[in-house]
């Protein structure tokens, strides 16, 4: 009777996986590490795995990492016996979101005749594509338990030990335990949120990633209208200048780390207005005795005159000690009528655009663009209409990590904005390249490094011999020496006629928004270029700007839009 009970006691607890390696216990920890080419990545976050028969429910596990708060926590679930998987996030403000996705949406698994032993498991492999890359998965049905840690890649019936992708990007099991539990809690939670489609769920993650500092929300940008200024001059409301051409507003902006990229999105369609404009995001330095919103307030004769050889006053146009030019945060240009236009001009095949979308990284102005500071649009038109405009300025995290480094230290110098954006009060065009060069004499300050200078240039003129349809060579000279040349051109603007309801057509097809310009076309942003200094030592220098501008042609005459910031760091 005693052997016969130890006999008994011996296979119940092989038959429960007590005993035996490929028999484990009904859940299981399992740990999962990196390896690229080869070689671990020790510095990876591992991925941690909880699993039973039924389900499973992956996380990652970072040791000794502050997050950024704005992180939702994610962890992926399997249900196999509903044939699901569960994405869940949990915010930091305890709202928590989900999304369902049946096994019949994830890649068909084709199975192979190799196999392996991982961790004292004999496994299969099986193999699929996603998104044209290769993927192995190595799986066990020895283990009791199934789970995956690589979801998207497909769902074997069986645990998954490693997962191959191209041959070289592995992600392998590096342990496997026992979980030994009191009382069994079940691994799919109870609560799991509310359930949205992937790309909401995706959308909603990475926008509580971003902060988004909205300057304008469709605002009008109109002639000749009355304009109610907000009597306090800090007041969060918009202040329209200018016979209502620019918008203005003093706006809080995010203190960021270094690594953070920066963006800026324009909206912008006609209510009104049938022309092609020039428009301009910028802000106001506000750190000398003067400053560009002395103009806005008190006329153009409150700003420094920039006297060319021509003998005319350029007001505002150019850095000096006592004052900073308007820092151009985006060079854009609208379409002909988009969006007013779009029901009254009929061409065979063509379907108008709504309005035009402007997004550009300006990541290099990250450092002037935080704190309060003044912000501004502009688009010169003399429509009661006009355009209506949304601004908007995106900060996105450039690490998961909060930064414990110290930023670097910053410096910006702003040398020259001839882009009139006072035009309707009378600021003068930017044709002091017609007998001379624009300068600006200005210093620079001792332990600065790694300079660039930020360019910016359109030149116009809108007759067949005027400087928007001709090629002129832009020279930037430093102390009289060649910086750089280049003619500014964009021969792509016929790409763009689906914005342009209110263009010309010509007797040959061709479109008025069509020809190729100095630098921008009807309907897009112009990027600026950006060009090293890296002999410039600390003192006083003159920065100069000469383009052979067009002669006048009766009431017609050119002029170039031009705006140049130096950027670079302390040592």
């Amino acid at each position: 009777m005693k052997i016969l009970s130890v006999l008994l006691l011996l296979s119940t607890a092989f038959s429960s996986g007590f005993a035996s390696p490929k028999n484990t216990p009904p859940f299981v920890r399992v740990c999962y590490q990196n390896v690229v080419n080869g070689k671990t990545r020790a510095e990876d976050a591992k991925t941690m795995m909880l699993c039973s028969a039924e389900a499973s429910k992956t996380w990652v596990e970072r040791d000794s990492v502050r997050l950024l708060p704005t992180i939702a926590a994610e962890t992926g679930y399997i249900d196999f016996t509903l044939k699901k998987t569960f994405q869940v996030a949990r915010f930091s403000d305890g709202t928590i979101i989900n999304t369902p996705t049946d096994f019949s949406e994830y890649p068909v698994l084709s199975e192979t005749n190799e196999t392996a032993v991982i961790l004292g498991y004999h496994c299969r492999k099986v193999k699929t594509s996603l998104r044209s890359n290769s993927i192995e998965i190595w799986y066990t049905t020895d283990a009791g338990v199934k789970g995956t840690p690589v979801m998207a890649s497909g769902i074997p019936d069986g645990l998954v030990l490693k997962v191959v992708r191209n041959g070289n990007y592995e992600t392998v099991a590096t342990e496997i335990k026992q979980v030994k539990q009191k009382v069994v809690r079940p691994i799919l939670p109870a609560q799991m949120g509310e359930s949205l489609e992937l790309p909401v769920y995706k959308y909603r993650i990475t926008e509580n990633l971003i902060t988004t500092v909205n300057v304008f929300s469709n605002e009008q940008i109109s002639f000749g209208n009355k304009i109610d200024n907000p009597a306090n001059p800090d007041s969060p409301l918009t202040f329209k200048y200018s016979s209502g051409t620019i918008l203005l507003k003093k706006v809080k902006l995010p203190v960021v780390s270094d690594d953070t990229q920066l963006f800026a999105e324009l909206y912008q369609h006609s209510e009104g207005d049938a022309y092609d404009r020039t428009g301009s995001v910028f802000m106001i330095p506000m750190n000398r005795e003067k400053s560009f919103l002395d103009g806005l307030r008190n006329g153009t004769k409150a700003l420094p005159a920039f006297v060319a050889g021509n003998g005319k006053s350029y007001q505002g146009v150019a850095a000096s000690d006592s004052y900073l030019p308007l820092v151009e945060i985006v060079r854009f240009f609208t379409p002909f009528g988009i969006g007013q236009f779009n029901g009254k001009s009929k061409v065979y095949g063509q379907k108008w655009e709504d309005s035009t979308f402007y997004k550009q990284e300006v990541t290099e102005l990250l450092p002037i663009l935080q704190g309060e500071q003044w912000i501004g649009v502009f688009i010169g038109n003399y429509d009661k209409g006009g355009h209506r405009v949304t601004l908007n300025l995106k900060y996105y995290p450039g690490s998961k990590e909060i930064a414990e480094k110290p930023g670097k230290k910053q410096w910006s110098l702003p040398l020259f904005n001839t882009l009139n954006v006072m035009e309707m009060s009378g600021q003068e065009y930017g044709t002091m390249f017609e007998n001379d060069s624009l300068t600006a004499a200005v210093t620079i300050p001792e332990g600065v490094k790694n300079i660039q200078i930020r360019y910016i240039t359109t030149g116009h003129g809108g007759w067949d011999g005027g400087d928007e349809f001709n090629r002129k060579i832009n020279t930037v000279l430093i102390d009289q020496k060649v910086l750089f040349e280049f003619a500014p051109w964009r021969c792509d603007c016929a790409t763009y006629r689906k914005y342009n309801p209110a263009s010309g057509n010509f007797w040959n097809g061709t479109s008025s928004s069509d020809g190729s310009r100095s630098g921008w076309c009807p309907g897009t942003a112009t990027n600026p270029v950006y060009f090293p200094i890296s002999a410039l030592l600390p003192g006083r220098h003159k920065f100069s700007v000469t383009i052979p501008m067009g002669k006048k042609e009766g009431g017609s005459f050119s002029s170039w839009n031009v705006s140049a910031i130096l950027l670079g760091e302390y040592e």
